[in-house]
């Protein structure tokens, strides 16, 4: 853990440690590496873990966890939807388990200088990876129709057009607390307000300049491709279109998701479903939220891979 940052705590821990359940001889893979939260748990059990995070700074900080485990964790740069690609150049073609905790880590929110944080000003970065398009170059360039998208569809602003239009007057935007400020003038925000109104066209910036939604069906259909029969996959997500994507993927490859008649002469059926056991929608009890208040918003689903092939990967990448 870096220095002046704030421990990441994971959250829905327990939870997802009871769907993977974690044993000596299993092999796991922990997408979202992060602070190393969750690849902790599964090391604890007994798993071999390879870990993956697209952020540099995550992989070097976890070089020590890496040496303290040697042989039974590896830590890869890599977005998660390229798990199958690196496993298998390993020689690694089936796992037990794949956990994604989806959405910015506490770790990089903390760290100013990251541009993810409306609490602390920094530049306007929010590049996970730091490689790529910055928010300030978004933002800076972008015709306002493009922006005004942008925060309507991933951050559900409903008044996304004036806050794009006070965007495009302000520009050229440098940092966090510019945005911060531009948007709060936009949509009239008072001090004494619960939320933050800027809270929502950061989200939406964040999510386009990392891509994070069509990341998040990548990275199912990879675990789809990765998980033997019984494997399980197990997500957290933090918002609404994160969890809408999960629970729409988990259905359509569970079968629950097609429609179709046993009436209509010549139909024929949709390919065997590849997950089964489909859990509800499973959120942090008043405990946990009450030690970490982050955890609030977290939804885990989890599901079990069935013996079915996985399918073609433009199905398993559905809109």
């Amino acid at each position: 853990m870096m220095a002046g940052v704030a421990p990441h705590i994971p959250v829905l821990l327990d939870e997802v440690v009871a769907a993977v359940q974690p044993d000596a001889g299993k092999r796991m893979a922990d997408g979202t590496f992060g602070a190393g939260g969750y690849t902790m748990a599964l090391l604890s059990g007994g798993a071999r873990v390879y870990a993956f995070d697209r952020d540099p700074t995550a992989i070097a900080a976890g070089a020590g966890m890496v040496a303290e485990h040697d042989r039974q964790l590896s830590l890869h740069q890599r977005r998660f939807s390229e798990m199958a690609d690196e496993l298998t150049a390993l020689g690694v073609d089936a796992l037990d388990a794949v956990v994604l905790d989806i959405g910015v880590s506490s770790m990089q929110r903390d760290q100013g200088e990251r541009g993810f944080s409306l609490q602390q000003d920094g530049p306007l970065d929010m590049r996970m990876s730091k490689e790529g398009e910055s928010a300030a170059e978004f933002l800076n360039t972008a015709d306002e129709a493009a922006i005004a998208d942008v925060l309507y569809h991933y951050g559900e602003e409903r008044q996304s057009r004036r806050v794009a239009r006070a965007i495009v007057a302000a520009r050229p935007l440098e940092t966090t607390g510019d945005l911060a400020r531009v948007v709060r003038k936009a949509l009239g925000h008072r001090p004494h307000d619960k939320k933050d109104p800027a809270t929502r066209s950061f989200q939406a910036v964040r999510i386009h300049v990392n891509d994070e939604l069509g990341e998040l069906r990548a990275g199912l259909a990879a675990a789809e491709a990765l998980l033997r029969e019984g494997g399980v996959l197990a997500v957290v997500s933090f918002h609404s279109l994160e969890d809408r994507i999960v629970k729409r993927f988990l259905r359509e490859a569970s079968g629950a998701g097609r429609a179709v008649s046993r009436h209509l002469p010549g139909e024929v059926p949709g390919p065997a479903p590849t997950f089964a056991k489909l859990s509800k929608a499973i959120r942090p009890g008043a405990a946990e939220i009450e030690r970490n208040p982050r955890s609030r918003s977290s939804v885990l689903r989890h599901a079990v891979r069935t013996d079915a092939p996985a399918r073609p990967f433009e199905e398993r990448l559905m809109p």
